[in-house]
């Protein structure tokens, strides 16, 4: 058996300072114990090039798109010299699955980057799916983009982001200025913009101007009124008859962009909401292939420890259908149109963080509780009729009760060689 040992040069000194591998004959007797040695030794120490990831769920229903996060602190553990443009994961059939790596602080030297993510369409009574993430000698070429968000500074500071089912915006600063003219406004709502394809969007209704992307004209349509209400899934402090809201967006960050998961960060400046002042930062977790996304709001409070919360969805003229879930914490909205079909809106809150429902005369409201330097967490979205997927309220209704099983069932990730 040839095997390769360290053989040290010694120094002008006298001191060994360098070690070379060079070919040796290990005798027979000695190489069972230095197979045992080298299976013995910590992953990080021995070359590898791939690694295989097992997920497993308990659920009985499909679930769709579901997302899988590796951190990638424990991809190069596994493949030490691993390049993030030069990594692919397979599935169980050696298929390629589209991926991407995360880096939140790319500024950050030597880089660490933070996740691995993909995704996986867990059918009906599939409980486990395999994959195997490997090493590359080339490039991979990006994925196709089933997310986006940026800032757009051409329509007054707008910030619009989509994925593969619907898009939205929310309203910056200089929205709030002379410049906006009769459209001027201080909003911290979250709009709606329907679509009926799955490719991006965004840019190209901004590029058509606000009057063409309030008509359909096969790709869908910006339907939704938010004016200075809460829209879908916009917020305040609620003294349990007021609700108390910032101005718009104060700054932006974009800490993802696909081609399957966007991050972006918007902060709000301090505000009064019932003596206490309040401020935020909203973190936005997009993911291709669901009608809701993930918001992390954080808010920094002067003088209390926490503060009642209500997340609204705007009331229409359409006088929709409300449903009040206590049960499986959400609200949602079902509402037709006269001209441009119906539209579900929602927002669904962690087991456990529901306290109860309000209103006042703009908004329906689901309240929850905030606490100074901790994240609140709620998910938000909408979907249309036309986009093919969803036509009713008790469909619409049963996707959520579909989200929030598995919210309360999670997914499990294990690493083997």
């Amino acid at each position: 058996m040839l095997m390769r040992t360290p053989i040290s040069r010694g120094s002008a000194s006298g001191r060994s300072s360098v070690s070379l591998f060079e070919p040796r004959l290990i005798p027979m007797k000695f190489q069972p114990v230095l197979l045992l040695l080298a299976a013995a030794l910590p992953l990080g120490l021995r070359a590898a090039d791939k690694f295989t990831v097992t997920v497993t769920h308990d659920l009985a229903a499909a679930r769709p798109a579901e997302t899988i996060v590796i951190p990638f602190s424990e991809v190069r553990q596994r493949i030490p010299d691993v390049l993030i443009d030069h990594v692919v994961v397979r599935d169980a059939k050696g298929k390629i699955v589209p991926a991407q790596v995360t880096n939140f602080n790319p500024d950050e030297r030597p880089a660490k980057y933070d996740e691995l993510v993909f995704q996986h369409d867990f059918a009906a009574g599939e409980k486990t799916a395999k994959f195997t993430v490997e090493k590359t000698s080339e490039p991979v070429p990006p994925f196709p983009a089933k997310v986006f968000a940026r800032y757009v500074p051409e329509r007054l500071d707008d910030f619009a982001w989509e994925n593969d089912k619907v898009a939205h915006r929310m309203y910056g600063p200089g929205l709030d200025t002379p410049a906006a003219g009769k459209s001027r406004m201080i909003s911290s709502g979250i709009d709606v913009w329907a679509k009926r394809v799955s490719y991006p969007i965004v840019d190209r209704w901004y590029l058509k101007g606000h009057d063409a992307y309030h008509t359909d004209t096969g790709e869908g349509l910006d339907l939704y009124d938010v004016g200075t209400a809460r829209g879908t899934g916009g917020l305040g402090v609620w003294d349990g008859k007021n609700l108390y809201v910032s101005a718009n967006y104060k700054t932006w960050k974009v800490l993802a962009n696909g081609p399957i998961r966007a991050v972006f960060e918007l902060s709000y400046g301090t505000w009064d909401a019932a003596g206490a002042k309040v401020s935020e930062v909203k973190r936005f977790t997009v993911d291709a292939g669901h009608q809701l996304d993930c918001v992390e709001s954080t808010f920094s409070i002067e003088g209390k420890t926490e503060v009642p919360i209500a997340i609204g969805i705007t009331k229409h003229k359409t006088n929709g259908a409300v449903t009040k879930d206590q049960k499986d914490g959400f609200l949602s909205y079902w509402e037709q149109y006269p001209k441009d079909g119906q539209l579900g809106t929602a927002v669904v809150l962690p087991a456990g963080e529901c306290g109860g429902f309000a209103a006042n005369s703009a908004d329906n409201l689901i309240l929850a509780k905030a606490v100074s330097g901790k994240p609140l967490r709620y998910y938000a979205g909408a979907a249309w009729d036309r986009a093919g997927e969803i036509a009713s309220k008790d469909a619409w209704n049963a996707y959520l009760s579909a989200w929030v099983a598995r919210l309360n069932a999670p997914i499990r990730v294990q690493y083997s060689d």
